[in-house]
């Protein structure tokens, strides 16, 4: 017993003192994008990746309803205990401590295989572009270009009978738009494909989520269960996050690059709904008459796309997703994105330091 003690400490020690050095690294940048994200955790991504990618469902999925179910039967088991009090202070700190190491051990792996992402200088750093706040002015130029891109894109679709395609070709669609981005940026090649439907469907739909990326199989879940010209971009986003990008803005904007590069309508079409979207719903925080104004000017099936989106989530509206946003909110506060949940509305900031740069959305 008390060898089995003096391990438990060990095992402490060891795990506590790996995180901290974890901690200590992604502090530098620099080092984290040199040392890391461009050149260790792309093989790690690769290889989780060849992992689990032939297998035809998430597995990430499975290994997350495992997880609930065990920590299920570990509440039951300690209630069991307390309340026939089976246990003593040894046991409980004992239990205690090795809570403490499964934890820990938990937060390297994550930081090791795809986690410290979080930390890197990114595509700022790749393309020399630096987001900056900006001007109404800024916000509402951006906003009608991306009004013509949304109306010329739903255009090039066809009229309203057009059927998007199957989800499995959306994910191939959304890979080879990769393939494309890579011809011009190298950085965002995409080896060994594994994009899958989301299990919890369902669920996701109710917690608000439309997409995940799992970072101890590599996988990219995306809720397909949503209005059909919705996973196209979150696709590409998703695939962001298995490129390497960890912050949800810098996922957005790149996964906006792809489906530039792509050319495929479908893709464009998707990607910038999604970006009007976040564009015009910060102008009408600041300026509510010139955001209507824009919404009348989409095209009627955009509308018709907007409206049934819309109906969609307030069917799936209810009080748990408040206090689902709050707490990803707070781990993507933890993860170095200060501004939480609105962290995806800085895409806006994003493309309007390329449309400066390069002239073109």
């Amino acid at each position: 017993m008390k060898n089995g003690g003096q391990r438990i400490w060990l095992e402490l020690a060891i795990v506590l003192i790996v995180a901290a050095l974890i901690k200590v690294f992604s502090l530098f940048g620099g080092l984290v994008e040199r040392a890391y994200s461009t050149s260790v955790y792309p093989v790690i991504s690769v290889v989780l990746r060849a992992i689990t990618g032939w297998v035809p469902f998430s597995v990430g999925d499975i290994l997350y309803l495992a997880v609930v179910i065990w920590l299920i039967l570990r509440l039951v088991k300690i209630v069991k205990i307390v309340v026939k009090r089976k246990s003593n202070w040894q046991g409980f700190w004992q239990g205690l401590v090795k809570t403490v190491i499964k934890t820990a051990w938990v937060y390297v792996a994550f930081n090791l295989l795809w986690g410290l992402n979080y930390n890197r200088y990114g595509i700022s750093y790749q393309l020399a572009l630096k987001p900056e706040r900006y001007s109404t002015a800024e916000l509402k130029h951006i906003t009608a270009l991306l009004i013509d891109k949304v109306n010329a894109g739903r255009k090039a679709l066809g009229d309203s009978t057009f059927a998007f395609p199957p989800a499995k070709k959306v994910f191939m669609l959304a890979a080879e738009a990769y393939d494309s981005a890579a011809l011009q940026y190298h950085f965002l090649h995409y080896k060994c494909r594994s994009v899958k439907h989301s299990l919890f469907g369902l669920p996701d739909n109710y917690f608000g989520f439309l997409g995940y990326y799992n970072p101890f199989t590599g996988e990219a879940q995306v809720n397909t269960s949503v209005p059909d010209f919705v996973p196209p971009y979150t696709t590409c986003h998703e695939i962001a996050h298995q490129v390497g990008y960890g912050s949800e803005s810098e996922a957005n904007f790149v996964g906006y690059l792809a489906a530039k590069a792509s050319g495929n309508p479908v893709l464009q079409y998707s990607t910038y709904a999604d970006l009007f979207s976040y564009a015009n719903g910060e102008l009408f925080v600041r300026d509510s008459a010139a955001a209507r104004s824009n919404f009348r000017a989409l095209d009627t099936i955009v509308k018709q796309d907007y409206r049934k989106y819309r109906k969609f989530l307030l069917s799936y509206k209810n009080p748990v997703e408040p206090l689902i946003r709050l707490f990803y909110g707070e781990y993507l506060k933890a993860n170095n994105q200060p501004k939480g949940i609105e962290t995806y509305d800085e895409v806006i900031a994003w493309l309007i330091a390329y449309e400066k740069k390069y002239k073109t959305i």
